[in-house]
C-alpha cells in the first residue's frame, strides 16, 4: 500500500452473471476499491448491462461490464470478487468460466473474496475444502460438506491455503468485507502478486 493509504498500481477483477447479482454486493466493494486507487474491471457472462437485484427482488442498478467471463484471465490482475445475489451465484457456480477464473486466481495465490450466496462458487470450484469461511447461513451446509469449516462471523481471512480466501455474510457486512480486500490488496508486495 503506498503511503498514502492507496492501492495505487493494483487491479481487481469482479465476477457476475448479467442479471441476478445483489446490487450493493456488486458496487460498494466496487466502490471502496476504486476510492483506494485500485482498478476494478467487471467481468459478466455476455457483454452486455448487468442488471443487478435489490434483496433478490426489486430490479436495482445497471451495470456496464468491462469484459466477459470467457475473455477474462487471472493475469494482471491482483485479486478476484464473487458478488452475491442468489440468481446470480446459482448460475456462476455452473459457470464454467468463472470457476476456471476462481482458480487460477488461486492457484496463482493471490487473494479470492465473496459474499453472501457467492461463496457457492467455492463449492463448484474445490477451493472451501480445508479452509475456514463464511457466507449466507442456508449454504452452510454446502460449504461443510464441500470441507469447509464455516464461521458466523462478518468476515472470515483465511490465508492458510497458498492463497488468501476472504469471506462475508451478508449485505451488513459489506464494511467489514470490503476493508478486508483492501488490506488483502495492501499487503502484497511491490508490484503485486501477479502471476
Amino acid at each position: 500500500m503506498s503511503p498514502d493509504g492507496k492501492l495505487d498500481g493494483r487491479s481487481v477483477l469482479v465476477l457476475t452473471t448479467n442479471y441476478g447479482t445483489e446490487q450493493d454486493e456488486l458496487r460498494k466493494p466496487v466502490a471502496a476499491l476504486r476510492e483506494n486507487g485500485a482498478r476494478v474491471t467487471i467481468a459478466a457472462q455476455k457483454d452486455e448491462a448487468v442488471h443487478t437485484l435489490v434483496s433478490d427482488r426489486r430490479p436495482g442498478a445497471v451495470v456496464q461490464p468491462g469484459t466477459t467471463l470467457a475473455q477474462a484471465t487471472a493475469d494482471g490482475y491482483d485479486a478476484v470478487i464473487v458478488p452475491g445475489g442468489t440468481l446470480n451465484a446459482d448460475r456462476l457456480r455452473t459457470d464454467a468460466d468463472a470457476r476456471r477464473l476462481v482458480s487460477a486466481f488461486a492457484a496463482a495465490g493471490k487473494p479470492v473474496a465473496a459474499i453472501c450466496h457467492g461463496p457457492w462458487l467455492l463449492v463448484d470450484s474445490g477451493l472451501a475444502r480445508d479452509r475456514e469461511l463464511t457466507s449466507y447461513p442456508s449454504i452452510r451446509p454446502d460449504l461443510e460438506n464441500a470441507g469447509g469449516t464455516w464461521l458466523d462471523r462478518e468476515v472470515v481471512v483465511d490465508t492458510s491455503g497458498g492463497h488468501p480466501l476472504i469471506t462475508s455474510r451478508r449485505p451488513r457486512d459489506l464494511d467489514a468485507f470490503a476493508a478486508a480486500i483492501v488490506r488483502a490488496l495492501g499487503a502484497l508486495g511491490a508490484g503485486g502478486n501477479r502471476r
